[in-house]
């Protein structure tokens, strides 16, 4: 018998470790098969909710929050490129030079769940900071991402030069902030079984199967 799971998949569009953990557990999804059907909804996370309109080298930026020497990140970003070419997912780590604001993805994820295309909004967030290198704030940017994930860019464009969605997302942050969440990614099935982090696939494929037995 099919079990029907929610997923929460709590994230940020500039966290790189949110990109293979989706990535891990599609692979997952596809190695359960018929076991499981996934009913998954993104949820916000700011990493870094009072970065400004030019955003921050990030370098400079990791050090500052972390503290990592440039050989530490060095090591980092290629851990990290390996991980995503394990899952199929393409990292330009060289490329990729500052992080920036992601409130007005976020917003246009809210919208894009209401329209039934969040999960290739998602995608396309993704692909466009990690794989194109490109300004996940600049509104250019985000309606190419909206038109390739099959969205009206009109209505996207209405969205950005207005407030919608902006409490939905503040409240939905809050929701989980409050629920303990303070790292990303932050995958919650059935709404209390909690996996954190990019985990590989067979951490989920585990983790489904147990859950799909018991729920």
């Amino acid at each position: 018998m099919t079990k029907q799971l929610r997923i929460d998949f709590v994230s940020d569009v500039s966290c790189p470790w949110c990109a293979i953990g989706l990535k891990s557990l599609d692979t997952a999804l596809g190695r359960v098969g018929a076991e499981v059907q996934a009913d998954l909804h993104f949820q916000p996370f700011e990493l870094n909710p009072d970065m400004g309109p030019d955003g921050q080298d990030i370098v400079e930026h990791i050090t500052e929050k972390y503290g990592a020497t440039a050989e530490q990140q060095a090591q980092t970003r290629e851990a990290i490129r390996q991980r995503g070419a394990d899952v199929g997912f393409v990292f330009d780590m060289e490329r990729r030079g500052r992080i920036y604001n992601t409130f007005d993805a976020h917003r246009l994820l809210s919208w894009a769940e209401q329209e039934g295309r969040q999960r290739e909004l998602k995608e396309a967030l993704f692909s466009a900071y990690f794989t194109h290198c490109e300004d996940p704030s600049n509104h250019e940017v985000l309606l190419r991402a909206v038109g390739h994930a099959g969205l009206d860019r009109e209505v996207a464009a209405r969205i950005l030069n207005s407030n919608e969605f902006a409490e939905e997302v503040r409240e939905r942050e809050q929701f989980f902030q409050r629920a303990g969440i303070r790292s990303v990614p932050a995958i919650i099935i059935n709404q209390k079984h909690l996996i954190s982090g990019g985990q590989p696939p067979e951490v989920f494929e585990r983790a489904l199967r147990e859950i799909a037995a018991k729920e």
